[in-house]
């Protein structure tokens, strides 16, 4: 197998069960029609299907209005060039295009199929390409080996008219364009005085300083160099697309090249620049390394020479990634809402001057939060906006759209282009987003220890391994130390290289003061000091918490081993609770993302515990970044039917009302009633301006059986329930919980641990 980056966040067997668990692959295909009757099947089949084919056979292009055609991308490769793997095979490639036929569902609403062609002949492969396109309303070409790709996208161009976008080529030209539009903006120079460098002279190479040149790059102050040197006018032995960038310099080495040069852009390889050519370039230069893996040249290198740089890297882990999926996705979604017939080079310029000025625009709070509250700022670490930033969305496609309808290859334009924006808005499914920023607030912010207490639990060795390699914070594994390193070594993992701590609760240094100190505590509640001792020397629950009560750790995640109510009563008896403890559990399904409360702790909440159930649980949502608007569910409707529990969930309406409260509140409703804006038509006096995302349920048992229901029937994740209201952050996950579920635990843990909830 080939060797990957030392820097995976994950086991291979890690990306095996992926790929292969519970349904193998990543994509599947979904109806958009109801097949529930016979008249659904008679209309979507025969006899009804045959109405649509005679008026496509009449207008081809009726194909956008009754088919999947206007937005369904084809991702295509031959397998020539694998990711950085090289030539294995289309179907080795595979897994690649369904992996970005994800990306593009998931980041712009975009359906999407992968094609692998059995053939490294380019002739053959555009002749194969060019009888089945007209299925889709673009093609993405990818991982298709230098110099044919270039000639294989050129051909298709012409041969369709439909956009087709290689976009190992032009993604990576689009957001280092945009990056280097905003960097010579920084640092007061101008694209056309720029002296430009580049190392690679491959399809993202050439590309990229294409684009750049098209934006304003003067062609007489660019040098490219490949593996033997510069490429310059009369070289022998450079292809014709390589021959086409080629200047009259005496220059003949990278090296050469980089003295006094202002930018160097890096699609080679680790190592390619060196701290000597850094430092012999122009002030306040511009470095773009973007070879994957490793880039060229380290950001830490580059430092260490010169305090005046501005750096980009492809990597996730330093300051501006050039990602491509900043652009592709936007791109497409913008050409297909228009039915572009091309994506030309005027669109890909725009794609990158709005990535800039994007990255200009002041950070919204939703964006910063994902930061733990460092204000992200225009300047030399924010060039270009993160991939994750919700506006990507709606502010990028816009102004595909123009360009196309301006430059003449847009089939439908745009009439209401603010009508375009809205809509793009409620396009992408947020659930998908809501680990993403939690991820990403909790890297960026102050490390958090996680203490995993059953952590000779093979599941929880790996998840603490992944919580360490994604640099979520510093997992402590409490166990025997033999034993967890065996388990370790059966799953293929090394703790050495990471430096992860494990604490064994019998012979640990630290059990006489937690003995002592947690003998204080419980003295007074019918237990001895021996029975004290045996729970913090052989029961991990009371030593770890007790860890994180003394402050050798910062939050806790257990419930592999034991069930959720032995767990809590262990924990308990170490942590206090602070105000209100409730479990929130977090429903994504269909688009939406829903916080459930209480469906964990409460079996029968009185008026005055729903109230203030709510509350907390409006605070909780308000952290995750979103606005609550809650919603008490009941079997009645504003009293119809009377009875019981309708009556409290009323008393805890009149309740919040004699509170001074910031969020939205309303009750007692069924569910379609609080989630279905039609439905509320016949309430005119419900406070609720939206569908509700909070919904407080009448017991513990509405709560834990609709959520688990839910989840049952498929097409629905549930994450939790989460614990709130203790004094230290603690997640108790289900009894024999999966990796990722362990690990989602750990992260909320951390998460919740640096943020303060306030009721």
């Amino acid at each position: 197998m080939p060797e990957l980056t030392d820097k995976q966040t994950f086991s291979d067997d890690d990306a095996l069960e992926f790929h292969s668990d519970p349904t193998p692959g990543k994509i599947s295909m979904a109806p958009t029609k109801p097949m529930a009757t016979q008249r659904d099947l008679s209309l979507a089949y025969s006899p009804g299907v045959a109405v649509p084919v005679l008026a496509i056979a009449e207008d081809p292009d009726k194909a956008y209005d009754y088919t999947s055609k206007g937005n369904m991308v084809a991702v295509i490769s031959n397998g020539t060039a694998i990711l950085g793997l090289g030539h294995l095979g289309h179907m080795a490639s595979k897994p690649v295009m369904e992996g970005k036929s994800v990306l593009f569902k998931r980041f712009a609403d975009v359906d999407s199929f992968d094609v692998e062609v059995k053939t490294i002949d380019p002739d053959e492969f555009v002749t194969v390409v060019k009888n089945i396109g007209d299925t889709w309303g673009g093609i993405n070409l990818e991982d298709i080996k230098s110099p044919e790709c270039f000639e294989i996208e050129a051909q298709l161009q012409d041969l369709l008219d439909i956009p087709v976008f290689h976009d190992d080529q032009h993604g990576t030209a689009i957001i280092s364009t945009a990056g280097l539009i905003n960097a010579a903006h920084i640092v007061g120079k101008k694209l056309e005085d720029l002296k430009v460098v580049l190392s690679g002279a491959g399809a993202a190479g050439l590309s990229s300083i294409a684009l750049m040149k098209a934006a304003g790059v003067k062609a007489e102050n660019t040098v490219i160099c490949d593996r033997q040197g510069v490429i310059y006018k009369g070289r022998d032995n450079v292809s014709q697309w390589q021959a086409a960038h080629a200047t009259d310099t005496p220059l003949r080495t990278l090296a050469e090249a980089m003295v006094g040069a202002d930018v160097v852009l890096g699609l080679s390889a680790k190592g390619a620049i060196t701290k000597e050519m850094v430092a012999s370039m122009a002030p306040n230069p511009i470095i773009f390394a973007m070879a994957n893996p490793d880039p060229e040249i380290t950001p830490e290198d580059v430092k260490s020479v010169r305090s005046d740089a501005i750096m980009a890297t492809g990597r996730s882990d330093y300051v501006n990634q050039i990602n491509n999926v900043l652009a592709f996705p936007y791109l497409f979604r913008g050409a297909l809402d228009v039915r572009a017939r091309q994506i030309n080079h005027e669109m890909k310029i725009a794609c990158a001057h709005a990535l800039a000025a994007l990255a200009r625009e002041d950070v919204p709070d939703e964006v910063a939060a994902a930061y733990r509250g460092r204000k992200l700022k225009f300047g030399p670490e924010y060039i270009i906006p993160t991939p994750f930033d919700p506006r990507l969305i709606w502010y990028i496609p816009p102004f595909i759209a123009q360009t196309a309808m301006e430059t003449g290859v847009a089939r439908k334009p745009i009439e209401d282009m603010d009508a375009y924006r809205i809509s793009l808005r409620q396009r992408v499914d947020p659930s998908a987003a809501l680990m993403q920023k939690i991820q990403a607030s909790v890297r960026s912010g102050p490390k958090q220890r996680v203490v995993f207490a059953e952590g000779e639990e093979q599941s929880v060795i790996r998840a603490a391994w992944a919580f360490k390699q994604a640099d979520l914070g510093t997992p402590i594994l409490v166990g025997r130390e033999e034993l967890i390193r065996q388990n370790a070594a059966e799953a293929g993992l090394s703790f050495d290289e990471l430096g992860i701590q494990i604490m064994n609760a019998r012979v640990s240094d630290r059990n006489a003061e937690y003995v002592d100190w947690l003998y204080a505590r419980l003295q007074r509640r019918g237990y001895l000091r021996r029975d004290v001792q045996r729970m913090i020397n052989q029961d991990r629950n009371y030593f770890a918490a007790a860890m994180v009560a003394r402050g050798e750790a910062d939050c806790m995640v257990t419930g592999v081993t034991r069930n959720f109510n032995m767990a809590l009563k262990e924990v308990r008896r170490v942590l206090d609770v602070t105000d209100r403890m409730i479990g929130l559990s977090i429903l994504l399904a269909k688009g939406r993302t829903l916080f459930v409360a209480d469906t964990s702790i409460h079996e029968l909440p009185d008026a005055a515990e729903l109230a203030e159930i709510a509350v907390k649980a409006a605070a909780t949502v308000k952290t995750l970044g979103r606005k609550p608007r809650v919603a008490f569910l009941s079997y009645s409707t504003f009293g119809d039917p009377p009875g019981n529990r309708g009556e409290k969930v009323r008393e805890a309406i009149r309740i919040l009302d004699g509170m001074d409260l910031d969020f939205e509140y309303e009750g007692e409703m069924p569910p379609a009633l609080a989630l279905n804006s039609d439905a509320r038509a016949n309430y005119p006096f419900m406070r609720l301006t939206g569908d509700a995302n909070v919904l407080v349920m009448p017991a513990i048992h509405s709560a834990a059986i609709s959520t688990r229901l839910v989840q049952a029937l498929g097409g629905a994740t549930v994450i939790g329930p989460l614990l709130v209201g203790l004094e230290k952050s603690v997640q108790i996950v289900p009894l024999g919980a999966s990796v990722s579920e362990i690990m989602t635990a750990a992260t909320f843990a951390a998460y919740a641990e640096g943020v303060e909830v306030e009721d």
